[in-house]
């Protein structure tokens, strides 16, 4: 209502259906292309459009499939892309600094960075969405996902151009395959953590400020630990696989590592893998349960604001 006392509404724009599989075909298709033609023309000129695209490929698909679920005409386009950017880059320079700062090699290492990354993620989707009128939980989830996934396309960015460079020299092959990598886990990655984050943060929250509380705290520090789990799967498998083998095999007398039995190469990727899949499964249901607690819980839209209905239609919600 404004100061006269008409109600004011805010229209969902009605987007193509599955728009977000058109950019995903079309950005394959120009990612292929730009392979096909550095392998056949070697010209090192079109290795940055090979990183960009290969890195923001699945991310930018992602973010334009979560657009077309929002719950408000505030989420627009250019509010996606501004957190989808700006939120990336301030996550990535922000976690690039307080790493470089407080970590220090240690068992503790890959926790630290889950909490320095998730802290620096959900401070820049805070940062960005302060002035929304309507904080309801599935936007937060939505712009959440878009800061984590370009902090993810950043990142992703940042170890195809390390894969680049090898002391044989420059390497399109493994750029190809970190890329392909990077892509497949990108959807349980920094985009799956940081739209749980986002949606808890915009739950409890009303239109001048946010909530910050234990729900919120207790969800930073699950998701904080899921990220560490995530990225400590590699040493858990190893030495889980010295557990369950002989450790002969991996290391030698003076502890260095050694060549692995069939079995230890065969049984750590395994373990690892399981590994990684167990931490996804939490990861996905945890956002689902979340995302379907919006019909009934906190964090809906004020009144009057319009909100999509199934048929693609916005209807404006009153008291």
């Amino acid at each position: 209502m404004d100061g006269v006392g008409r109600q004011w509404t805010v229209a969902v724009p009605v987007t193509p259906r599955r728009q977000w599989l058109r950019i995903f075909l079309v950005g394959l298709a120009l990612w292929l292309a730009t392979v096909l033609v550095i392998f056949l023309t070697g010209n090192p000129t079109l290795l940055p459009t090979l990183v960009l695209l290969g890195s923001f490929l699945v991310p930018v698909t992602f973010v334009a499939w979560a657009f077309q679920r929002r719950d408000t005409g505030e989420v627009t386009v250019s509010l996606v892309f501004g957190t989808f950017l700006a939120g990336g880059v301030l996550g990535i320079l922000a976690s690039a600094v307080l790493e470089s700062y407080l970590l220090r090699p240690s068992v503790l290492l890959f926790l630290g960075v889950g909490l320095i990354e998730e802290a620096a993620k959900l401070a820049a989707l805070a940062l960005l969405t302060r002035g929304l009128r309507a904080k309801t939980i599935r936007d937060g989830m939505i712009l959440g996902a878009a800061v984590g996934f370009g902090f993810s396309a950043l990142e992703s960015a940042g170890y195809a151009f390390i894969a680049l460079f090898t002391v044989q020299g420059l390497s399109v092959v493994q750029v190809v395959q970190t890329e392909i990598l990077r892509g497949l886990v990108a959807p349980v990655g920094h985009g799956l953590w940081t739209a749980i984050l986002g949606g808890v943060l915009f739950a409890p929250s009303g239109r001048d400020h946010f909530v910050v509380g234990l729900r919120l705290l207790f969800a930073y520090l699950g998701v904080s630990i899921l990220h560490a789990l995530w990225d400590a799967m590699h040493v858990i498998a190893f030495y889980l696989t010295l557990f369950f083998t002989d450790a002969r095999g991996l290391l030698t007398l003076d502890g260095s590592l050694g060549q692995p039995t069939p079995v230890q190469a065969v049984l750590m990727p395994a373990l690892e893998g399981l590994g990684l899949a167990l931490v996804a499964v939490i990861g996905v249901v945890w956002l689902v349960v979340l995302w379907r607690s919006a019909r009934h819980g906190p964090g809906r839209p004020p009144s009057g604001l319009r909100v999509p209905t199934g048929s693609g239609r916005a209807v404006a919600v009153r008291p």
